[in-house]
């Protein structure tokens, strides 16, 4: 993990995406993720349908190359989507599911995995018939599934790289943009460029928004300088984070009304309880709850135990 980190940075600079090192071409697919579909709350005997919809999600996802970027198998990004199916109509093939996904990365030096990206998302709605076969053209999106897909995928990757180095999920955001673009063409649920801020179009145009550049710089790090040095020098480790606690506080109050910090607290609360909890200074305990309190006070009583 240490050499992709050391990697992304130098691809983010020269621009040149094809050697993981010196003679040694590296065409692994970027994910690795597990895909699990819930339809108890569906009644309907074509349970065929479901089985299908797993199997080819999950191939669509681990089999497609989405960047240039050289990733070795034991690099592939572990993600889950666990989506549950609300209602499903058969005479139109049609679905209406919520979907639970998180992506990970391993923390150099430990055995212990950190989630980089986590959603909730409540209009993942779609299209879908048991022989569908689901095809990905970046200039030609008419299926709103391949575009959540895509979009989760570009996501998925760009988190992860902007926990490596520097804003350096910044090509794959743009991705991601351009497939939100054709999603709000086809008039799905989730995607309104100017509907809920809180959707995926509003989401992601926050993150990449210049404003919330100190938000993507406390990302990388929050797991660079901090969570992959806490194994061998952990209270300078965790200075780096309260350190950087700044830049996610300025990012919060430039732009305040986006969720953007407060999902990253959502996801990451147990850790950073645990990184401030009985550790540390009394300063670094009290800005880290200052400055998370802020950003959502109703984990208030979570954010207490990083006092004691």
């Amino acid at each position: 993990m240490k050499h992709r980190a050391i990697l992304i940075i130098f691809l983010t600079f020269t621009f040149s995406l094809f050697f993981r090192s010196k003679g040694n071409l590296v065409h692994a697919q970027e994910l690795n993720a597990r895909v699990t579909i819930n339809h108890a709350q569906v009644e309907t005997t074509r349970t065929g349908v479901f089985d299908a919809l797993q199997t080819k999600l999950t191939e669509f996802l681990n089999n497609h190359k989405w960047t240039e970027i050289p990733f070795r198998e034991n690099e592939k990004i572990q993600c889950n989507f666990n989506i549950t199916v609300n209602t499903y109509k058969q005479e139109e093939n049609s679905f209406e599911c919520t979907l639970l996904m998180n992506s990970s990365r391993p923390v150099y030096g430990s055995s212990y995995n950190t989630v980089a990206y986590a959603v909730n998302d409540g209009n993942f709605t779609f299209e879908f018939s048991e022989f569908d076969q689901l095809e990905y053209q970046q200039n030609q999106i008419d299926n709103n599934l391949v575009a959540l897909l895509a979009y989760y995928a570009y996501m998925i990757i760009g988190m992860d790289l902007d926990t490596m180095a520097p804003m350096g999920g910044t090509d794959c955001f743009h991705m991601a943009e351009e497939v939100a673009q054709a999603g709000e063409s086809m008039g799905f649920p989730g995607w309104k460029a100017f509907g809920d801020a809180g959707n995926r179009f509003g989401l992601l145009n926050d993150y990449i928004d210049g404003a919330m550049e100190g938000m993507r710089q406390f990302n990388y790090i929050y797991h660079r300088k901090g969570l992959d040095r806490m194994a061998e020098a952990p209270d300078s480790a965790r200075a780096a984070i309260a350190d950087a606690l700044d830049l996610l506080r300025e990012a919060n109050k430039a732009k305040n009304m986006t969720r953007v910090a407060q999902l990253f607290t959502e996801y990451k609360r147990d850790e950073l309880v645990n990184i401030f909890s009985k550790k540390g200074t009394n300063e670094e305990k009290e800005k880290a709850y200052e400055v998370l309190f802020a950003i959502d006070a109703s984990q208030n009583n979570e954010w207490e135990k990083i006092k004691k």
